[in-house]
């Protein structure tokens, strides 16, 4: 997949913050990047796994550890699966 560099300005307090917490704020921004497209559904889990080099099956596991959950579901989506399971 070709790369692509972007430049971002911060406020130099955030930055600071950034840089006392995390080693690398730049990996730190990547990831809150895929975590948020992949939360509104925008990627899958396969390719925010490929892009932050993790397996998907750990990349699920830690959306979910950051209150992103793999399934996704209405309630009204929930009521019809309910609905039709007891129809069996």
């Amino acid at each position: 997949m070709p790369l692509k560099t972007i430049q971002i300005s911060f406020p130099s307090e955030i930055l600071e913050k950034l840089s006392t917490t995390y080693q690398d704020s730049t990996d730190l921004i990547k990831e809150a990047a895929v975590l948020e497209l992949y939360r509104e559904g925008k990627i899958s889990s396969g390719k925010a796994a490929e892009i932050l080099e993790m397996e998907r099956f750990e990349f699920i596991r830690y959306a979910g550890m950051k209150g992103i959950p793999y399934i996704r579901i209405t309630p009204e989506e929930l009521e019809e699966e309910v609905r039709s399971l007891e129809k069996l």
